[in-house]
């Protein structure tokens, strides 16, 4: 994924999917997670949080997994936005597996 930026970005909701096949657990459904996963396994910034969440809107998504870092790129997002989605914060890939998949 490193070399063929078609799959930019990818890395944390596919290492979710395999986790959660892995112990044989669901996702939790109406989640968005989103964060760009490097091979060294640390987290990178997102470029446009804003648009992503707009498009979680349209999507109708339930809940928006993002990394913390990025929590300061959400200033300029209008308020309607923010009624009508749910954002949770998660501070490295771990974190954000587990918050991602069902109890």
């Amino acid at each position: 994924m490193d070399s063929d930026r078609t799959g930019a970005g990818l890395g944390l909701p596919v290492l979710v999917a395999l986790v959660g096949a892995l112990l044989e657990r669901n996702t939790r459904g109406g989640t968005i997670v989103v964060g760009p996963l490097n091979l060294g396994g640390s987290m990178e910034q997102l470029p446009n949080p804003v648009a992503i969440a707009e498009l979680g809107v349209d999507k109708q998504a339930a809940t928006f997994l993002m990394p913390v870092a990025s929590r300061r790129g959400l200033n300029e997002m209008p308020d309607d936005l923010w009624t009508k989605l749910n954002i949770e914060f998660f501070k490295d890939s771990s974190d954000a597996v587990f918050k991602a998949l069902d109890d």
